[in-house]
């Protein structure tokens, strides 16, 4: 740079961003780029700087300067292709990452950001590349195996993913997600368990001062596993204190989601007129709560030769935030909700389905199995009146339970209920006054099917699924554990199994825990079967 002002400038920006202070880092990047609008470096932690504040236009912006300047330049192309695929643009996203591939080779760092960046694409198979070759690169780093374990997980792998778990924690003992990512992978027994390890852990940091992650983990972890050992009040003791750890970092309060569910409800009086949205027969949206059996239903369902699972796309509620022109951090919240007041149908539904491309288009339909969907239920039939959608009921009382003893992910916007027991009950309460509403206000258009009908009639519920999504029967839908596609939700693990019984009335073990939780489901109306 010709002056020393520059130069002491460009200084503090690489120190900004080696310190990830991503504000002052895209203030000093400001300053520069003024004097040097073309230089890659700085266009690139511009881009960085923006991405990580999640403005996502200026990132891309900046980033693709770079990417122009230097193409040879591995971060640079793998950044690019992860804005991309953060704003949703997962068409583009896919060519940048393909892009970026070769280039990455040899680089552990950008070959595992290049994993995660496949696996928001659902190509888990490349994905599962780019880990093992960070692995291989690096086999000393934890975080890379651990990464490799959950590609391992959605392919369904078991074994595998076991033995990387394991050598994540011989690396690292204090990679607190591994031990709780271990005790969700199988059905712990007297013979085979982590209660010791796991004991000796808490018991240690506990001594020295915990950070909430660790605490979080371990006592999650300690709690499935002491539940699988029917030892069910340390259990539950466990998995309050975990999530109570959890919910330390997390500034949650229902009043927020209250506002949203009567800004949505209001968005849609009764009746609806009619309006015209995209025609498109291609998409089924498996909507519900979490843990629910959503996706169970998906499986059955993409086990038709017609049907391609798609997984949990964000994209709907990104089509709709885009369209509200709303500035708000939230993907969804009331003000977005308010400003969509009077919404182009067809343009959401044609911006969603393009939004979907390349991961879908490969077969006549394709399933969106996000569970929260039911909040943009309204909006997906009016937007696309052809699609169709199923939403899961499972008992009250075991979807509460289920939903607290899951830890999320935690960069989805929609799981701040689940911390705190009561306020996934209330949570819960809101979920039901909105799909009686939808039920009211779109007649017949969500078919809504109990988990425990599932479970206890299997044919006559797969059959009932595949005449509502307009699908012939075939018989490959009572095999859905046989269904090689990757699952990359909670149930990776349930879903490799035929249909059990276990998870039904699982709620009965804790029912003294849960003689308030139940006082409040009934007190607000909900019907919990004695």
């Amino acid at each position: 740079m010709p002056t020393a002002l520059p130069s002491e400038l460009y200084r503090q920006l690489t120190h900004a961003f080696d310190q990830r202070a991503w504000l002052p880092a895209k203030e000093l990047a400001a300053r520069l780029l003024s004097i040097a609008p073309r230089h890659p470096v700085v266009n690139y932690i511009a881009g960085i700087a923006c991405m990580e504040v999640r403005q996502f236009a200026t990132a891309l912006k900046h980033l693709h300067i770079a990417t122009s300047m230097e193409p040879a330049r591995a971060d640079f192309a793998v950044h690019f292709a992860k804005a991309l695929s953060l704003a949703r643009r997962n068409v583009e996203a896919k060519v940048a990452a393909d892009r970026a591939r070769p280039l990455a080779v040899g680089d552990a760092a950008m070959l595992d950001t290049l994993g995660v960046i496949y696996t928001q694409l659902g190509e888990y198979t490349s994905a599962a590349w780019a880990f093992r070759a960070a692995v291989g690169l690096a086999p000393g780093h934890a975080p890379f195996r651990y990464n490799l374990s959950t590609s391992l997980i959605a392919a369904g792998d078991i074994d595998a993913a076991e033995i990387e778990l394991e050598a994540c924690l011989e690396v690292d003992p204090r990679h607190w997600l591994a031990h709780l990512t271990l005790a969700q992978l199988r059905r712990q027994t007297t013979a085979h368990n982590h209660v010791a390890r796991l004991e000796s852990l808490l018991q240690g940091i506990e001594r020295v001062g915990a950070s909430d992650e660790a605490l979080m983990c371990l006592n999650m972890a300690l709690a499935k596993e002491k539940e699988d050992l029917a030892d069910y009040a340390n259990a539950f003791g466990h998995l309050v204190r975990g999530k109570a750890a959890g919910a330390a970092q997390r500034k949650y309060s229902i009043k927020r989601d209250e506002a949203l569910f009567a800004a949505i409800t209001a968005a849609f009086p009764e009746p609806m007129p009619s309006a015209a949205g995209c025609d498109s027969h291609e998409p089924i949206f498996i909507i519900g709560m979490p843990r629910t059996g959503t996706t169970l239903v998906e499986r059955i369902i993409s086990s038709h030769p017609d049907v391609q699972s798609a997984g949990e796309l964000l994209n709907f509620g990104m089509s709709l935030k885009h369209l509200s022109g709303c500035r708000s951090p939230a993907m969804v919240d009331e003000q977005t909700i308010v400003a969509l007041a009077q919404p182009d149908w067809r343009k959401l539904g044609e911006t969603y389905l393009a939004s979907t491309r390349p991961g879908t288009g490969r077969k006549p339909r394709f399933i969106d199995k996000l569970p929260h969907n039911f909040l943009y239920a309204g909006y997906i039939a009016r937007a696309l009146p052809n699609a169709k959608i199923v939403c899961l009921r499972r008992d009250p009382m075991d979807t509460c339970l289920s939903n607290f003893r899951q830890l999320f992910a935690p960069q989805s916007p929609f799981f701040g209920y689940s911390f705190d027991l009561y306020d996934t009950g209330r949570y819960y309460v809101l979920f039901d006054r909105l799909m009686t509403h939808w039920r009211n206000t779109f007649p017949g258009r969500i078919l809504e099917i109990n988990y425990e009908a599932i479970v206890n009639s299997q044919e006559s519920s797969s059959r009932q699924l595949l005449q509502h999504c307009g699908l012939s029967w075939t018989d490959a839908c009572l095999q859905f554990q046989h269904n090689p596609t990757p699952v990359a939700t909670a149930s990776a693990v349930q879903v490799r199994t035929p249909i059990f019984r276990s998870s039904m009335q699982r709620w009965r073990h804790y029912e003294q825990q849960l003689i308030d939780l139940r006082a409040l489901l009934l007190d607000a109306g909900v019907y919990v079967p004695a």
